[in-house]
Formats: structure tokens, C-alpha cells, sequence
């Protein structure tokens, strides 16, 4: 039942997008107004907030162990109807790539440096639907909520989503070369091995629930522009690959089969900590010893810019900008 969720959403939100633009006449009724359509481009910074780096000390939650250098760009689009200015409803497809790295963490002698010793990284490239409503809280204060031209109204954001990632980690072969592999199929943290009947595989299709505030601006009737921030709370450990605890490196040869290029890479993957000091196995790091914290799930943020066209509808002013109003 689990594994059929994330499908189960993706469904979910596209027969509510389908009902919301094919039932406009009932929101007539329900939210007194025709509805408008938007159409849009978002663009803007994203971040992990995983078990990978962080800042000195122990490990924190949220923010507080944000790392700026790792911040890569998402892309998207959304399509939103909006039954009334104050309340709006948006689907967004985006697409972004999350990474992390022990490595960038200051040593500075603390709780830091058992992090900065495990070594490990990840690439995640990602692809979410997400299903939004938009909350306007303010227009009821608005003299005119029909004229937007000059117009700034903050907002908040709740909704539901499906996300599709796939950590990667860069394998470096006995040459010195580098590539990315995937590592869900490496089995990192013995996922599915028969010996570790308590660590299950875990999907690479998730839900999350997205949630954030954001503010819009109105250069006219047609044309607008926002900046949202959007913190994406998920249900798995695993965006990053890290979740529970180290394991054997007979454990690859046993599953995998000794000797077998897949089991090499695997034992490299699982266990960078030797690389910081090349011979030397670092304490702390052995099989049973801590890789992850299993209690704290793996999150994602974005802070973009959306730029959005209404399509129709409305008041049906045709564009025609009356006198300025300024919220």
C-alpha cells in the first residue's frame, strides 16, 4: 500500500486539476467570480537539508545546518485557476538537482569532525509535481480586488506533491577516474540483503508536502511576478542515500559476489572515511557504527522567482488597466 501512494497522488492531482478547470461554472457559485487561468515559468536557487555537511558542531535541523555553497538552480513551469483573487490553486512541474558533501564542513575540532571524516557525497537530480493552494489574505482589505495594476499581495502556500530523485555518488576507479553511479542499486546500507531483513529497499517515488509563504506583483492586469519560498517536507531518509547505519564490506562480496566490479564500487560508496587518510581504516566507521540519523527525514527548499500570464476569464476587462491602486 505504501509503494502504491506516490501514484496514488499523482493521480489525485491531476483528476483535481481536471475537475477544478471542467466544473468552472459550480465555482462561480461556490467562490462568486469566474475563474481566471495563469500559465508561468519559476526559476530560483534549491538546497538539501539532509544528513550530508552541515556547520560545526552536532548536527542540526532545518536550516540551521544549510550549506549555500551546495545550492544548484530549479526549473519549472505551473499552470494555476484562480476562482477568486483570494484564493488560488497551482500546479507545478520542476525540475532540480540536490547535492551535499562532508566535505565542505569547517573543522573546527568539535562534534563536526566525525561528519567531516565520514566523507561521503550525493548528487540528486529530481523531478516533483506538486499540487498548491494559494491563500491572499489581504484582499479582503482591498478597496478594488479586481484591479491589480500596481498591486503587491503576499501569500501562503500548503499542498501536496510527488517527487522522483536518484542519488548519485562519484566513484573514483584505481586509474584516478571519476564517474557518477547510482546508489539505491549498491544496496548502501545492506537494503534488501537477506541479512538485513530490517532494512527494506526504499522507493524512488515519494510524496512530499510542500508549504511556504510567498508575495506577488501586479505590472498589470495580465502580467505578474513572485518570490515564494517553499520548504518540501518528505517522508524518506534516503534523498541523500544516508539513513540508518554502516555495514560489512564482506557484506558486498557476499551479495554481489567477490571480486565483482559491482562489490568494489559498492564498499567504496558505502564507506568513504578511508579516503580522508588513504590505508588508514578511521574508527567509528565500521559496520553497526552510525552513517545516518533514521529519525530525522530528508527535506528540500526553493526560493524562485515566478513569472505568470493570465490566460482569460475574470472580470473580463480585456487587459484594459483602470486607475492605479496601490496595496
Amino acid at each position: 500500500m505504501i509503494k502504491l501512494l506516490p501514484h496514488l497522488v499523482f493521480r489525485v492531482c491531476l483528476i483535481a486539476v481536471v475537475s477544478l478547470f471542467s466544473a468552472q461554472t459550480n465555482a462561480q457559485y461556490i467562490f462568486f467570480g469566474k475563474p481566471v487561468y495563469e500559465i508561468g515559468l519559476n526559476v530560483g536557487p534549491s538546497n538539501l537539508l539532509g544528513d550530508l555537511g552541515g556547520n560545526y558542531g552536532t548536527g542540526k535541523t532545518f536550516i540551521k545546518d544549510n550549506n549555500i555553497q551546495m545550492t544548484k538552480l530549479m526549473k519549472g513551469a505551473h499552470l494555476t485557476i484562480r476562482p477568486s483573487e483570494f484564493f488560488g490553486i497551482t500546479l507545478s512541474a520542476n525540475f532540480l538537482t540536490l547535492e551535499g558533501a562532508d566535505s565542505i564542513i569547517a573543522d573546527k575540532g568539535g562534534a563536526e569532525v566525525a561528519r567531516k571524516n565520514r566523507n561521503l557525497s550525493v548528487r540528486t537530480p529530481v523531478k516533483e509535481l506538486t499540487l498548491t493552494g494559494e491563500i491572499y489574505p489581504l484582499v479582503i482589505l482591498e478597496d478594488d480586488d479586481k484591479d491589480l495594476y500596481h498591486k503587491f499581495r503576499p501569500y501562503g502556500i500548503l499542498g501536496v506533491g510527488v517527487f522522483h530523485y536518484n542519488p548519485q555518488g562519484q566513484y573514483t576507479a584505481p586509474n584516478g577516474t571519476t564517474r557518477w553511479v547510482d546508489l539505491k542499486p549498491l544496496r548502501t546500507e545492506g537494503q534488501g540483503m537477506p541479512q538485513y531483513p530490517n532494512k527494506k529497499e526504499y522507493s524512488l517515488t515519494q510524496i512530499n508536502i510542500p508549504y511556504g509563504v510567498g508575495i506577488r506583483y501586479y505590472f498589470s492586469d495580465r502580467i505578474s511576478a513572485a518570490f515564494e519560498i517553499v520548504n518540501r517536507k518528505t517522508f524518506t531518509d534516503y534523498i541523500d542515500d544516508i539513513g540508518d547505519t554502516f555495514i560489512a564490506d564482506s557484506d558486498f562480496d557476499s551479495y554481489f559476489g567477490a571480486g565483482s566490479q559491482t562489490a568494489t564500487i559498492a564498499k567504496q560508496m558505502h564507506n568513504k572515511a578511508e579516503q580522508v587518510s588513504p590505508g588508514v581504516r578511521i574508527p567509528s566507521y565500521n559496520a553497526g557504527n552510525k552513517r545516518g540519523t533514521p529519525d530525522r527525514k530528508d527535506s528540500y527548499y526553493s526560493a524562485s522567482v515566478k513569472l505568470a500570464f493570465r490566460l482569460g476569464g475574470g472580470n473580463g476587462n480585456s487587459g484594459i488597466l483602470r486607475c492605479p491602486m496601490v496595496f
